[in-house]
C-alpha cells in the first residue's frame, strides 16, 4: 500500500484571504463553500490541494517547507512583477546574469515562495 498528498497545509491568520491570494496567484478556484471568515479554505489544483487553516500564533521564523511556482504562460520576471502586484512581497533575487536562478517572494502573511524560471526559459 502507498500514500498519496492529499493537501499542503498552511497555517495562518486568515485562511480565506491567503487562500485568495493563492487562488490568484495559481489561477485555480477555491472550494465553492469557502467565505470569508471561515477557519479553512481549500485551493483546488491538479495535484494536492492548498489547505490553509487560521490559527492563533503567528508565523515567527522562516519556513522549513516552502512552494516553488513556475509560470505556465509566462517569463519568471513577468511572473514576479504579477505576483508583487498582487501583494508577495521580495524577499531574496537569486537571479544570475545567465538566466538561472530563482526569485524569493513572500505572500502576505510573510510565507516564503520560490519563483523559478518557465519551462521555455529553460529550453532556450
Amino acid at each position: 500500500m502507498t500514500s498519496a498528498i492529499r493537501h499542503v497545509t498552511i497555517d495562518c491568520a486568515d485562511a480565506h484571504r491567503l487562500a485568495s491570494f493563492w487562488s490568484l496567484v495559481l489561477n485555480r478556484p477555491l472550494h465553492e463553500e469557502d467565505e470569508p471568515g471561515d477557519p479553512m479554505a481549500l485551493v483546488r489544483t491538479d495535484g494536492a490541494g492548498l489547505l490553509f487553516i487560521t490559527v492563533p500564533e503567528p508565523k515567527t521564523v522562516k519556513n522549513r517547507v516552502h512552494l516553488d511556482v513556475q509560470p505556465q504562460d509566462r517569463t519568471r520576471d513577468e511572473e514576479v512583477e504579477r505576483l508583487l502586484a498582487l501583494g508577495a512581497a521580495l524577499v531574496d533575487d537569486r537571479r544570475n546574469p545567465d538566466g538561472t536562478g530563482w526569485v524569493v517572494l513572500a505572500d502576505p502573511e510573510g510565507n516564503e515562495f520560490c519563483v523559478e524560471r518557465s519551462a521555455a526559459e529553460r529550453e532556450d
